[in-house]
């Protein structure tokens, strides 16, 4: 099937984009100014020290309890991602020119990504460094690089200002963070913005999605954007029958240098999830410690009590957790019109972590035929950035959550969940999550709702 998609920019709109893109690029760099709250007081983005996974591997390496062995054409890759516990399996390959080793991307060599909750490898073949983006807890998502040239003592080296001019803006939600995007891409891995481009969230629908990537997997009927190239000048098509249900990438590319010959469509499904939801913890984090910063400033200007909480306040914290927890519950998912099934064995990996409870239920349980996840509840709830959340976040999530899982909140966003899926993610929410245990403990209100 052929789709057609209209030419979204004249020639002229799209000359004056890029010249005004290209002065905000210069402005941004010359100044070191971020466009959000990044650089509040309460936050100091590039000020602050980082407590993550790399800057504490990279303590390990310095004490001498981790080596990162350099392994030929793909340098310290292959070390890196076993010190991280990183699969193989959770490879994606992205053949849009649209990181800053642009210039050795292609579709002849596309760029591959790694994850696992927490950490994001990226891999150029003969790049001079690995491109790596995790997530601190009060921070949100940190960008370092690694030299790819081979040395005994290894050095990350965190970026702030060269990523965050991409990475820190509207389509990460006015925070450092991920981004995952779905670009019509010509044969030459040139994005063609002329035809738009979409971030990739939950709620995209399928034919959406993967603009620029290749996807190996089984869809059905249902049909993507990848595997394929946008062509034409005035107006666009795209075949996307032709990439449709691969199970391998042969006939697209040489995938020998590659640790893998996969491009899992289970894994862009869940690297999707988790970039949106890491996106959301931020943003509440931010949210409630710039609100609080502001009240105590202003309490103390207006000869107010200390602990006073104005309206506006709670307002603030409690809109930025609302939409952490729509997107927890997985609210708008895009439905799944047939079964997706993935060839790097990534789900399965996935799903063994657990943790389950006693009735061998997880979070990390997959459906794959109407949605993504079996109890749709995000498995992000027991990561480190959603823990350290300042309390008042916590429990306005952990509240909301009670509200909706109990049925005393029946918004219409919420009617994709059952009394089925509800009951069995508070069961599994209470006992695998020990802070929402320790919350429930704490309400006079008991769990009798579920009953």
């Amino acid at each position: 099937m052929k789709i057609k998609i209209p030419n979204r920019w004249t020639a002229r709109w799209l000359s004056t984009f890029m010249v005004v893109s290209v002065f905000l690029l210069i402005l941004t760099t010359a100044t070191g100014q971020s466009t959000d709250d990044s650089e509040h007081e309460a936050i100091r983005y590039t000020k602050s020290a980082s407590n993550d996974p790399i800057s504490q591997l990279q303590k390990r390496i310095d004490l001498g309890e981790v080596n990162l062995t350099y392994y030929g054409r793909h340098g310290f890759l292959r070390s890196v991602l076993e010190a991280l516990k990183i699969p193989r399996s959770s490879q994606m390959l992205v053949f849009s020119k649209t990181s800053f080793q642009h210039q050795l991307i292609s579709p002849e060599a596309p760029r591959a990504l790694y994850f696992n909750d927490n950490v994001f490898v990226g891999w150029v073949q003969n790049g001079s460094v690995l491109e790596i983006a995790t997530t601190d807890s009060q921070l949100g998502t940190v960008f370092y690089v690694l030299d790819q040239t081979k040395t005994e003592k290894p050095k990350f080296v965190r970026q702030t200002y060269e990523c965050l001019q991409c990475h820190d803006g509207g389509m990460t939600k006015q925070v450092p963070g991920y981004m995952m995007r779905s670009i019509y891409t010509r044969v030459d891995g040139m994005p063609e913005f002329r035809a738009g481009t979409m971030l990739t969230t939950d709620s995209s629908p399928m034919q959406e999605r993967w603009g620029g990537w290749y996807v190996t997997g089984k869809h059905g009927a249902m049909r993507h954007l990848g595997n394929a190239f946008v062509r034409g000048g005035t107006e666009f098509t795209v075949d996307t029958e032709k990439g449709a249900n691969l199970t391998d990438l042969r006939s697209l590319l040489d995938t020998t240098p590659y640790l893998s010959k996969h491009s899992d469509i289970v894994a862009l499904m869940v690297a999707e999830h988790q970039a949106n939801v890491y996106n959301l913890i931020t943003r509440a984090n931010y949210a409630t410690r710039i609100a609080l910063e502001v009240e105590k400033e202003m309490n103390k200007a207006l000869g107010r009590p200390a602990n006073y909480r104005s309206e506006s306040t709670t307002h603030r914290i409690e809109g930025a957790c609302d939409a952490l927890v729509n997107a927890l519950l997985f609210v708008g998912e895009a439905s799944l019109r047939d079964r997706v099934t993935g060839t790097s064995g990534f789900a399965e990996e996935f799903a063994r972590k657990g943790p389950f409870d006693r009735k061998g239920r997880s979070l990390r349980q997959f459906d794959l035929k109407s949605r993504l996840m079996r109890y749709p509840l995000s498995y992000l709830i027991y990561s480190d950035a959603f823990g350290q959340l300042p309390t008042l976040s916590k429990e306005a999530v952990f509240r909301k959550l009670y509200r909706i899982l109990g049925g005393e909140e029946k918004g219409k966003e919420f009617a994709s969940l059952s009394s089925e899926d509800k009951k069995a993610i508070y069961e599994i929410l209470k006992e695998t999550c020990p802070d929402f245990a320790l919350w429930l403990a704490h309400q006079s209100k008991t769990s009798e709702t579920f009953k």
